[in-house]
């Protein structure tokens, strides 16, 4: 089974769990692209941080339902706007 792994910050975590964020960002890099254009996964596993193995309180484990590219402006990525991968973690 081909799984996509993010380890997320704790307040990025949240807001998907409580289903408020419908969307995980990444910059749109070399590493971004490998990882992500013309790949397809089976599952993606969203973790708050690097938990152990056992932790399931810190992980969410959702369908692969793909990304678009956009261009925005957001805080995390500084002033300027930017093209990001958004991934789709709406559960």
């Amino acid at each position: 089974m081909d799984t996509l792994t993010l380890p997320l910050k704790g307040e990025y975590f949240d807001a998907i769990r409580a289903r408020t964020k419908p969307e995980e960002l990444r910059l749109v890099t070399p590493y971004w692209r490998k990882r992500l254009e013309g790949r397809s996964y089976d599952q993606i596993v969203l973790t708050r941080g690097y938990p152990k193995a056992n932790d399931s309180a810190r992980r969410l484990v959702l369908p692969w339902k793909g990304y678009r590219i956009i261009t925005l402006t957001h805080p995390h990525f500084g002033p300027n706007p930017v093209e990001v991968f958004a991934i789709n973690v709406a559960h």
